[in-house]
């Protein structure tokens, strides 16, 4: 299987900004201007030149923050892999100097073209001013990045920690229920309960012997289909279930062990309650960016659902949803109608090979 399950050094070790995003350049230039602010009303008297002032502060500023995000977008990676010790010293040097660069070029501009602007210093007071004020900006800058990745690292690994504990309780769920299946053939059809044993084999090849949180569609849907062979052995033509899933990328990626769990209920709380059994189906479609499976059983008339093991299933998949996607994702149940019918809606993320 290919996924992308536990954390990387990318999801957890991260210590600088995307400074080639536009959401985080966005925000740099917001804190640059805030800064611009502060610095203006820091100096400023009553000579009634407030926006003046701010606006040549403003310019400087955001030119510094301009060029040192554009210095900083390309040495990320390389600063990353220098370890957060050396690469908060290493940003830290690479931004002061971009920083005098930027005052060092203001000022000669002021001193050829003295109509443009105006810096009320001397040269060597306007560097040391701009060197005082960026070290300490750029050091308070820097300590909140480290929290900032600390913190998310300390979040990752505690969803991970979740999504390990959710697959545990599952695990085993499911290779009981196989387990019990199996057993049951052992007396009456011995062919069959080999057969069942191999397609048990495979699945624990393929699933049970990965601790990973994700896998590809194809995997997970083979994984599924494993096991409705081995219930097929136990209730011959009582079950049946049909695959409308072409529509599906058979690479996207999804939380592992998620479509064998709905499966599993649609037979043991649907099918197997009905004396003629019945069809379960398991339909995928793909929106935009957006991928839907609903898994659909006919319900007896009269029968309670097992609410038990229906309701374990039904919460782990949502809480392993809930840290897989937050808010993108969905599971929704439909019971309204002689069909119970859960949907899962999910964004496409491919697997990475």
């Amino acid at each position: 299987m290919t996924a992308a399950p536990t954390p990387t050094r990318e999801d957890t070790q991260v210590y600088l900004p995307d400074f080639c995003a536009a959401g985080t350049l966005f925000i740099i230039l917001i804190v640059a201007e805030l800064l611009a602010i502060v610095l203006t009303l820091a100096a400023h008297g009553p000579d009634g030149q407030f926006l003046l002032q701010l606006s040549k502060i403003s310019f400087f500023v955001l030119w510094f923050a301009l060029l040192g995000s554009a210095v900083m977008c390309p040495l990320r990676n390389w600063l990353e892999q220098a370890g957060k010790t050396r690469a908060f010293l290493l940003s830290f040097v690479i931004l002061e100097v971009t920083c005098l660069i930027v005052a060092e070029l203001s000022w000669q501009l002021v001193w050829r073209f003295g109509g443009v602007a105006v810096i009320d210093e001397p040269h060597a007071v306007f560097l040391l001013r701009t060197f005082a004020i960026s070290s300490i900006f750029i050091a308070l800058s820097m300590r909140y990045l480290y929290v900032s990745s600390e913190w998310r690292r300390s979040v990752v690994l505690e969803a991970q920690a979740r999504i390990t504990a959710l697959q545990a309780l599952i695990r085993p769920h499911f290779l009981f229920n196989s387990m019990n299946t199996i057993a049951s053939l052992t007396r009456t059809n011995p062919r069959q309960a080999e057969e069942a044993v191999e397609d048990l084999s495979d699945l624990l090849r393929a699933s049970l012997s990965t601790t990973r949180d994700r896998t590809s569609l194809k995997e997970e849907l083979e994984v599924a289909e494993c096991y409705q062979r081995i219930e097929k052995l136990r209730l011959g033509d009582r079950l049946s279930v049909l695959w409308n899933t072409d529509e599906l990328p058979m690479r996207a990626q999804i939380p592992s062990l998620t479509i064998q769990p709905l499966v599993e209920n649609a037979i043991n709380h649907g099918i197997e309650l009905l004396p003629d059994g019945g069809e379960v189906t398991v339909t995928g479609t793909r929106d935009g960016r957006y991928l839907q499976i609903a898994v659909s059983n006919p319900v007896a008339p009269g029968e309670a659902r097992g609410e038990d093991g229906n309701k374990m299933a039904m919460d782990n998949i949502r809480q392993r949803f809930d840290l897989a996607y937050g808010n993108k994702a969905s599971v929704s149940i439909d019971d309204s109608s002689e069909r119970y019918t859960v949907t899962l809606r999910f964004p496409f993320e491919e697997v990475v090979s």
